[in-house]
């Protein structure tokens, strides 16, 4: 028996207050047939859903950032450019490692912060490698196990090395919780943390 499809729009203003009506019966046979009606204020009500679930995702808050540490990151770097890292900085949404490779040459290794991959590494003109190697000469602690050290006072976001001078040290700077970040530094020899004497110069300035 022959299969009929029947479209009929009807104009239904006073059962929606000015809205339209719409009936698809779909018929089989002769006693079979089945009906669907959808009425504007649904299709209203659907794309107003829509428009939530739009905002809800354009609200929703990212990925947090950071869970890849400082001496995670540093790892990742040495393991994909062998040599002495001597800073590492969380900046741009990445982990930015300076290595000093063989031969004297520079690298900087991005490492993703989320996954500990590699996300690029490119060679550096750098010239200042004879003043570092002369800093590390007798140190005991590298940058990584400076940044394992400082995990103490906080989450670890920048190690870096100070070869100023006499007191040279793993300068390295730290996030609380609440967001307060501070330095600190980090012996060369005995990994023994102290505040950085200028961070707490400028923490006094600023109380004054």
């Amino acid at each position: 028996m022959k299969r009929n499809i029947v479209i009929a729009v009807v104009t239904a203003a006073a059962l929606v207050g000015g809205g339209t009506a719409t009936a698809l019966a779909v018929a089989g046979d002769d006693d079979d047939t089945t009906s669907v009606t959808r009425t504007d204020d649904d299709r209203d009500d659907a794309r107003e859903d829509a428009r939530d679930d739009d905002r809800d995702g354009a609200a929703a808050p990212a990925p947090a950032a950071g869970k890849v540490t400082a001496a995670e990151a540093i790892a990742a770097a040495l393991d994909h450019t062998p040599g002495t890292a001597v800073s590492a900085e969380l900046d741009d949404g990445s982990w930015e490692i300076d290595v000093l490779a063989e031969g004297d040459t520079w690298h900087t290794v991005r490492i993703a912060p989320d996954s500990g991959k590699v996300l690029a590494a490119q060679q550096d003109d750098e010239d200042d490698a004879a003043e570092v190697r002369a800093a590390l000469k007798n140190a005991k602690v590298t940058a990584e196990q400076a940044a394992k050290t400082a995990e103490s006072k906080g989450t670890v976001v920048s190690v870096d090395l100070d070869d100023d001078g006499d007191d040279r040290a793993w300068e390295t700077e730290t996030r609380a919780s609440g967001g307060d970040e501070r330095d600190w530094k980090v012996d060369l020899r005995s990994a023994t943390v102290t505040a950085d004497r200028d961070d707490d110069s400028d923490d006094d300035s600023d109380d004054d």
